[in-house]
Order: C-alpha cells, then sequence, then structure tokens
C-alpha cells in the first residue's frame, strides 16, 4: 500500500503524536520514513536596531538552524529506530512549510504525508490556514492528519 510516508514535524507535541502514529504504520506496512523540518529564514538585521540587540551572523544562524532542525528530527529518527523502521531526514531553511514538505514527498517519492493538524482559529485561520491545511490543499498524494 504504502511503500515510502514523509512525516512532517515542527517539535511541538502534537507532532510527536503523528510521528508515533507514522513510525507505527511504517513498521505496521513495511514502509520507509522521510522526516522533514522547516526553519525559518534568515533576515538580515536592520541597521537602526544592530546597535541595541546582538544579532547572529548568516552562519552562526545556519549553525543553529541545523543545531535546532538535527534536535527536532532526532524525535524521529529515535522512533524509527525502536521500531526497526528505516527512517531519512531532511531539513531547509524555509519560510513555507507546506511547499517544503510537499517538494520534499515528490522528490522521494513519498506515497503518504503524515503530519499533525495545528487548526488555527478565528481570524487567523481564515486569514493564514494552516500548514496541515496548505498541505491537505496542494498535496498529490493522501494525508494523514492526526489530532
Amino acid at each position: 500500500m504504502y511503500r515510502r510516508i514523509l512525516i512532517a514535524t515542527d517539535g511541538s507535541e502534537l507532532s510527536e503524536r503523528a510521528i508515533k502514529e507514522g513510525v507505527a504504520l511504517a513498521r505496521h506496512l513495511g514502509a520507509e520514513l522521510v522526516a522533514v523540518y522547516a526553519v525559518s529564514n534568515y533576515v538580515p538585521p536592520v541597521e537602526a536596531i544592530a546597535p541595541i540587540y546582538y544579532l547572529p551572523t548568516m552562519d552562526e544562524y545556519q549553525a543553529r538552524a541545523r543545531q535546532e532542525a538535527e534536535h527536532v528530527l532526532e524525535a524521529v529518527t529515535a522512533a524509527a529506530d525502536a521500531a526497526g523502521v528505516p527512517c531519512e531526514t531532511e531539513w531547509a531553511l524555509n519560510d513555507d512549510p507546506y511547499r517544503l514538505i510537499l517538494d520534499i514527498a515528490e522528490q522521494r517519492a513519498c506515497d503518504l504525508v503524515v503530519m499533525a493538524s495545528h487548526g488555527r482559529r478565528g481570524l487567523s485561520g481564515l486569514i493564514l490556514g494552516s500548514e496541515t491545511t496548505r498541505v491537505l490543499t496542494h498535496s498529490k498524494v493522501p494525508v494523514l492528519v492526526v489530532r
């Protein structure tokens, strides 16, 4: 049925549930996993505030982003290892996590995306939507949303 499952995580508690479900499903089906994490792009400092605050250089930001991504993705690889499921990880600097998720799903020939529901409420939900909603709207493969 599903041979390669992409698990998208943001490091939240709700994402931990999606990781559990995705790993369990992969184990049951004998599928491989691809775990994905997006870090916001670097925003260069504005000179007016630079004297007041220390802001990292691009290299420092990328080093911290790599540490953050490795830490968050470790939850997926640890769960996959414990279940005996092969797992690869991907992360990138990207302000549109849904696009990263969809691009990697296509590049890696994933046939299912597993991710948490992070429903926004009120006006922000109407205007911004959520990454999950965007993935659901644009995905060419099935999406399992974990609540």
